[in-house]
């Protein structure tokens, strides 16, 4: 079934993100994590796609296993590195024919591989792109997109990404997921705004718990440290005085305290970055009260 029309039906709701593992010897691992996250009961699992298609093969038997052997209800992740019309419709169309419903269509990062690689000239160039191209298509298919409630690294500002948001839904577009934050302020403001542009879509936030200072110093040279919203320097006090495993413990209780402030104040569900690891994801979920 399509993810917006599952949560037409129900109420909030978690969701969960895995990423292929590209050594399939440690599938039985991987699956492993993933049944004993089933407990929560997610609407959806989103499964994430390699860089120019560089684990698209592992992504597609992964939703495959999850779907029919696993009773999950699947989300594959497509990007437009690397793709063309030729290979969307191979991965598409092998898609459908497993009963996958959903994708989720991204942009995606340039190659850390190509240094030279550029998306002018690529028959692809924007999430956009790829929408258009899915509801030409494959219109039975359900299609999330991504929001970034502080900016863009790429973009000079909240509106222009707000501007860009709202034609990748109007292109076809039925659902928001957006990346990672750590103040709830940023999401709710966010989604104020997409509703002042006249957007209705459901705006699913995203949830990743701090786990270790190393994790919050990578976070933060990806996206910036307004994604912290003054959080990192209480990660960096914690550090100081107690350590990863204090950084830990703050990183769950703070991942907790988001979730149900999100689900209290009215967001349609919270969408949990699991990165594979089941432990922290069930810890937050047993706290959390729908």
């Amino acid at each position: 079934m399509r993810i917006v029309d599952l949560i037409r039906r129900r109420g909030p709701f978690l969701s969960l993100e895995f990423f292929p593992p590209k050594d399939r010897t440690t599938w039985p691992a991987f699956y492993a994590e993933v049944e004993k996250l089933k407990a929560l009961d997610p609407l959806f699992v989103s499964v994430t796609y390699g860089a120019g298609g560089g684990t698209q093969d592992n992504t597609l038997d992964v939703v495959t296993h999850l779907k029919r052997d696993m009773g999950l209800e699947p989300m594959a992740h497509l990007t437009c590195v690397g793709a063309s019309s030729e290979a969307l419709h191979g991965f598409l169309g092998a898609l459908k024919d497993v009963g996958i419903e959903n994708v989720l269509a991204l942009r995606g990062d340039p190659p850390k591989d190509r240094p030279d690689f550029r998306f002018e000239g690529q028959e692809f160039r924007h999430a956009s792109d790829l929408v258009t191209f899915i509801r030409r298509h494959y219109p039975g298919l359900g299609v999330g997109v991504a929001g970034i409630p502080t900016k863009h690294p790429e973009s000079a500002s909240v509106e222009i990404d707000l501007k860009w948001l709202k034609f990748k839904l109007d292109a076809g577009g039925d659902f928001v997921v957006t990346q990672l934050f750590y103040d709830n302020e940023h999401y709710f403001g966010y989604v104020g705004k997409l509703r002042a542009l006249g957007v209705e879509a459901p705006v699913i936030p995203g949830i990743l718990p701090v786990m270790s200072m190393k994790s919050a110093q990578f976070i933060a040279g990806l996206n910036g440290r307004e994604v912290f919203g003054g959080f990192y320097e209480v990660l960096e006090r914690t550090h100081a005085e107690g350590g990863d495993e204090a950084v830990r413990a703050l990183g769950l209780a703070h991942a907790t305290k988001q979730a149900q402030d999100l689900i209290d104040r009215g967001a349609p569900g919270v969408h949990l970055y699991t990165l594979n690891r089941a432990e922290a994801c069930l810890e937050i979920a047993d706290k959390l009260k729908f």
